[in-house]
């Protein structure tokens, strides 16, 4: 099993963005020099809580610090950016990172974003995502003259080229034929799992989604496979889950659920976030639960893995065989003030040392087997 970093990232709202920044890039140097292989970051424009508007500008800065780690974007709203910008700034940043890019892509999931750019329809942002991406590969895929006819977008460049000296021609990324796309993944039976299997991207399931909703992503992919003709890949699937691991199950117990921890304050937030667009039925542990059983304490238990090490092995373990062979671990970074360093600096350190190789050892039994 592979494992990475995933980060919206959230922090309170009061906390300076450039402390943050430098916190957020503290945490995939860390996990660097553990030897975690990826490093997704999130995109959002329009909230103080979830404030780094550019992954891409954001990672560069990293990429002197670190060394082998791969770099997501977690993802890129393409529903809000001309594809041509997006074409260029990837294949930048796919060249300067020497091919460690994973192209994350979505149609754009905050309220707010979606309002500030006037786009509100999300099935509208679905086919506006669909459509840059589809010119953002035919853009790396050839040379001018180049005429893209869409119903959002339209790139015509044909009379300013220069063939002698370049001009007119998009950059192409280091990775060929392009970087891994990827897709990101929420709702229960979604057809973004069924795309990405049809594309040959590469899915993520979020990690503030209940058991029963995760339990519906694999069968949808395979379903993809199936339609595409080939066997299901689950290197292709990435989970993405909040791990909290200390020295004993009672300490992790107590930082999973302390109202002064991180945990308690991202699930908080997410679920006032989803609640009041009235999509707060995905996060519930159980869809008939009435909205005022909902508590940051009744989604910590059903979606923080917690414990020692041996527990969040066995945790983890058991979690694969009921929702399926994800082949990509994302453990969730989270916010860092207070109390909070020290022990997520611990929790990542136990998961990288004492937990990932009994799960390796524990995969690699059971594939010998």
């Amino acid at each position: 099993m592979r494992s990475g970093l995933f980060m919206m990232p959230l922090h309170p709202p009061d906390r300076p963005l450039a402390e943050t920044a430098a916190e957020d890039a503290d945490k995939i140097v860390l996990a660097d020099q553990l030897g975690l292989e990826e490093a997704w970051v999130g995109e959002h424009f329009s909230a103080a809580s979830e404030p780094l508007a550019s992954p891409l500008m954001f990672l560069a800065s990293v990429l002197p610090r670190t060394r082998r780690i791969r770099f997501g974007t977690g993802v890129i709203g393409l529903g809000y950016h001309h594809p041509a910008i997006v074409a260029a700034e990837a294949a930048q940043f796919d060249q300067m990172s020497r091919g460690r890019l994973i192209l994350g892509i979505g149609a754009g999931g905050l309220a707010s974003d979606a309002e500030l750019f006037g786009h509100p329809d999300p099935k509208l942002r679905g086919e506006r995502m669909q459509e840059a991406i589809d010119m953002i590969l035919a853009l790396w895929a050839g040379d001018p003259p180049y005429r893209l006819e869409g119903r959002h977008w339209q790139i015509r460049l044909e009379d300013a080229v220069m063939p002698n000296y370049g001009v007119g021609f998009f950059q192409k990324p280091f990775q060929k034929p392009h970087p891994p796309i990827a897709l990101s993944v929420v709702s229960p039976h979604s057809v973004a799992m069924k795309a990405a299997a049809l594309r040959r991207w590469i899915a993520v399931s979020a990690n503030f989604i209940p058991t029963w909703s995760l339990i519906t992503h694999w069968p949808k992919y395979c379903e993809g496979c199936a339609e595409a003709g080939r066997p299901p890949d689950p290197s292709a699937w990435r989970v993405a889950r909040n791990v909290i691991v200390a020295d004993t199950d009672a300490e992790a117990r107590d930082h999973a659920f302390d109202p002064q921890g991180a945990s308690w304050y991202y699930f908080d937030y997410l679920w006032q976030l989803l609640y009041r667009r009235g999509l707060g039925a995905g996060m519930k542990p159980d869809p008939a639960m009435a909205d005022r059983e909902v508590t940051p304490a009744t989604l910590i238990e059903e979606m923080v893995v917690h414990g020692s090490p041996a527990t969040v092995a066995a945790k983890l373990l058991a979690l694969r065989e009921r929702i399926g062979p994800f082949g990509t671990l994302l453990l969730a970074a989270l916010d860092w003030s207070g109390v909070n360093a020290a022990r997520e600096r611990r929790s990542l350190t136990l998961f990288a040392e004492r937990v990932l190789p009994k799960l390796r050892t524990a995969l690699g039994a059971t594939a010998a087997a």
